[in-house]
């Protein structure tokens, strides 16, 4: 899941950034709304979480500009404005939901998951490709009945491979979805993932390489 976050306190936005990227997020960062103007356009993100006063203005411009654009990004507001007439004109202005300065970095990191989750498509709650087993509400991943410990990273590239099963999935796309700006499109991130994953999935295995492009993954049993 990626997340674009903009905050300009040059304490609290790092903080926030490094928090969820921790807990498995792919996160872009701006300070201002100029910035995240641009990141939106180019970007695909999964869920917004925005301070509402930044230099050049107030976050709710943003807001109303990408809803009157037709965007449904969900849009999570962070700021000291606490009185209720603040927090109806976020909500009417297209925001999703409001978190009050300060706040507790386990529930921001809820709150941005449950949105993420609003603007994927309904999926099952349990992927299977052959004997490997991935359990998206609890985050856990079994082969053949025996649980695995997975980073967050591999968790997510996992996913993303189990929902593409027996197709080719390019470098550029697991980076675009699994990883964020700092990473370089030509940098071997997604090799040492892989390869990471192979291990602990153990054999037979189910991640090939398709020279050139990128992995697939399938059951060995129905590739015979």
């Amino acid at each position: 899941m990626r997340v674009l976050v903009v905050e300009d306190d040059p304490e609290l936005g790092p903080v926030i950034t490094r928090g969820l990227r921790e807990t498995g997020f792919a996160v872009d960062f701006a300070t201002d709304l100029a910035d995240a103007d641009f990141k939106l356009a180019v970007n695909t993100y999964d869920c917004l979480v925005a301070d509402r006063t930044l230099p050049d203005g107030d976050a709710l411009t943003l807001v109303s500009a990408q809803r009157k654009a037709g965007s449904t990004l969900p849009v999570l507001l962070l700021t000291a404005l606490d009185a209720v007439s603040d927090r109806v004109a976020g909500f009417e202005h297209g925001a999703d939901d409001y978190l009050v300065k300060p706040f507790a970095f386990a529930e921001l990191n809820a709150r941005v998951r449950t949105l993420c989750r609003r603007s994927r498509p309904a999926r099952l709650p349990e992927l299977r490709v052959g004997t490997l087993e991935l359990d998206l509400p609890r985050r856990r991943v079994r082969r053949d009945g025996v649980l695995l410990t997975l980073t967050a990273k591999e968790f997510s590239v996992l996913e993303v491979l189990m929902l593409r099963a027996d197709e080719v999935v390019t470098r550029t796309e697991l980076i675009e979805r699994c990883w964020d700006e700092q990473t370089e499109p030509l940098s071997n991130v997604v090799d040492v993932l892989i390869g990471q994953l192979r291990r602990k999935l153990g054999p037979p295995e189910l991640i090939s390489t398709v020279r050139g492009v990128g992995y697939r993954l399938s059951d060995p049993a129905t590739d015979r």
